[in-house]
């Protein structure tokens, strides 16, 4: 299994992914630099979170037209796996990867906290490890991170089971505990192939011993036995 983690001018999670894929992989992921212009033979994509191109035009939009995203476009194509955090998540809204747009925080502030976060769809690879019961806490670090979708986008989404997870509460209301105004509490959403995976959350820092939760781990698990597999 072999892993990629892409970095822009700005993005500032690379070191956190990568702590995250080998405390549960046991392998270090390769980094490739944005101005690259080909991926060769890995199983899985990240684009980690951060502040590329210092989110001076809209967040990603800059990054979104590096030379090696018309690589990470052809793959999205071929069906390779893809994982988008936070930026990472704007990277593929920007590409048009994944449906939708991120805007200002309804709040119109950069939060930074612990939220909860419940899987909507825990029938497909990535999500297959983890307990549509189990209420995951984890941290968000953003200020452009209120997802919308329009009535069409948001009835694919349903009718295609692309949402991946939803914002809570701390008892798992999924109408509850919506930090930044996203569209019917959603934090995370599939492409229809279920192949590509973006969520604004930052599931790398909930992974080890000194951060204040592991409930990272499962997702990471998951998405890497799938691999594996």
């Amino acid at each position: 299994m072999k892993t990629a983690i892409i970095i822009f001018p700005g993005t500032n999670r690379e070191k956190d992914m990568g702590d995250a894929i080998h405390a549960v992989s046991g392998k270090h992921p390769e980094l490739i630099w944005h101005k690259e212009t080909s991926l060769k033979n890995y199983d899985l994509s990240v684009l980690p979170g951060g502040f590329s191109y210092g989110d001076y035009l809209r967040c990603g939009a800059m990054a979104a037209h590096s030379p090696i995203m018309t690589d990470i476009i052809r793959q999205a194509q071929r069906g390779t796996r893809i994982f988008g955090v936070c930026n990472g998540f704007q990277m593929l809204i920007e590409t048009q990867i994944l449906s939708g747009a991120l805007l200002r925080n309804n709040s119109l502030k950069f939060i930074c906290k612990t939220v909860h976060l419940k899987a909507e769809n825990t029938d497909e690879p990535f999500t297959r490890g983890l307990d549509k019961k189990t209420i995951i806490p984890v941290p968000i670090a953003h200020g452009d991170g209120n997802y919308f979708a329009n009535d069409s986008i948001l009835n694919t989404l349903k009718e295609n089971n692309q949402i991946a997870f939803r914002y809570c509460n701390e008892t798992g209301d999924t109408t509850k505990g919506n930090p930044n105004g996203s569209t019917e509490n959603i934090a995370g959403i599939y492409n229809k192939r279920k192949t590509i995976l973006g969520m604004m959350p930052h599931p790398e820092n909930a992974t080890l011993s000194h951060q204040n939760t592991l409930a990272g781990r499962d997702l990471f698990k998951g998405i890497l036995n799938t691999l594996n597999a």
